[in-house]
């Protein structure tokens, strides 16, 4: 939303814009109450959503998260929360681009330093899964596209 209001502004600065370019705010306007709703509940929730996911993960892949004889367990919790607040942030203001470009990118380039590829690949994997049992479809249809993107960038 961002980014196209950013977008809207440079197109039309010396016009008006045109119905078909202001598209964009209306969807979002009528999405409001839903994004917001999803963002509360994530909030709300968020500890035992990445419990749940960490829970599977443990389960499936108890190797996962160790380096050596390092457990990288509380390093990941926290990694991934600080992966699900951006997500439903970028969710509230429906803004895949920022999102993109001003977090994904920059925490790609941290997980491949340390090679973290498959651990983020089946991280997100399963928070598809859990957030797809936990929320109702409208929710997870807003949310869906966000983790897509997410397990494609850091996976």
């Amino acid at each position: 939303m961002l980014s196209q209001l950013d977008q809207l502004c440079r197109a039309t600065e010396d016009r008006f814009a045109q119905d078909q370019e202001l598209e964009f705010l209306e969807d979002y306007v009528q999405s409001f109450h839903l994004r917001k709703q999803l963002y509360s509940k994530l909030r709300s929730v968020e500890n035992e959503l990445v419990q749940k996911v960490y829970n599977q993960l443990q389960a499936k892949h108890p190797d996962l998260l160790k380096v050596g004889n390092q457990d990288m367990s509380a390093k990941w919790q926290k990694d991934t929360l600080r992966v699900l607040r951006y997500i439903a942030h970028a969710v509230l203001m429906n803004d895949m681009e920022t999102y993109r470009q001003r977090f994904l990118l920059w925490f790609q380039t941290i997980m491949k330093a340390f090679g973290t590829q498959e651990s983020c690949q089946v991280t997100y994997e399963i928070m598809t899964l859990v957030l797809q049992r936990s929320l109702p479809p409208q929710e997870y249809a807003l949310i869906e596209p966000f983790l897509k993107l997410t397990k494609e960038t850091l996976g």
